[in-house]
C-alpha cells in the first residue's frame, strides 16, 4: 500500500523520474502472491494503482538503498538487525515518522490483515498522510543532493 501511494505522489510531484520506489517484506510469507484483495480494492476505490508480489527485504539491498522505511517497531526493529554496517542501520526509518500529526505512541502503521476491511482504510489513511512528509523529506533531498 505504501509503495502505491509513495509512488503516485512522486508522480503527481515531477520526481518519479528521479526516485525509486519498491516495497519487501521482513519476512517470507506469501513470496510471490500479490497482494491481499482488501488492499487492492482500497488502493483502487481511492484511485491508486498497484502491481504488487510480495518479497522478503535482503540485506545485500541496503548498499543500493538511500532510504528503507518500516511501517511498524517490529519492522524497524527486524531491518536494522539485518543491516550489514551502522550506516545500513541507519537508513532504516519508520513511516510515521514522517507525519506531524503522529505521536510517538502513534508511530506504527498497524496491521489490518485479520480485520475487517476498515482496517485496511485507515491504514490507507495513515499511509497517505505519512507520505506526504516524506515526498518533502525526499524533496529536500534531491535538493542538497544537485546543489
Amino acid at each position: 500500500m505504501a509503495e502505491s501511494v509513495f509512488r503516485a505522489q512522486l508522480a503527481e510531484a515531477g520526481l518519479d523520474g528521479l526516485v525509486e520506489v519498491d516495497s519487501a517484506g521482513t519476512g517470507g510469507w506469501h513470496e510471490g502472491d500479490r497482494a491481499d484483495p482488501r488492499t487492492v480494492l482500497v488502493l483502487e476505490a481511492a484511485g491508486y494503482e498497484q502491481d504488487h508480489r510480495a518479497r522478503r527485504f535482503r540485506a545485500s539491498w541496503f548498499a543500493a538503498l538511500d532510504l528503507v522505511i518500516a511501517l511498524d517497531a517490529g519492522h524497524l526493529r527486524d531491518l536494522r538487525a539485518i543491516a550489514l554496517t551502522p550506516e545500513d542501520a541507519a537508513k532504516v526509518r519508520l513511516l510515521r515518522s514522517y507525519d506531524p500529526a503522529a505521536t510517538a505512541a502513534e508511530a506504527d502503521v498497524p496491521d489490518p490483515y485479520y480485520g475487517s476491511l476498515d482496517g485496511f482504510e485507515e491504514c490507507l489513511r495513515l499511509v497517505e498522510a505519512a507520505s506526504r512528509g516524506l515526498l518533502d523529506a525526499v524533496r529536500e533531498a534531491l535538493k542538497e543532493h544537485t546543489a
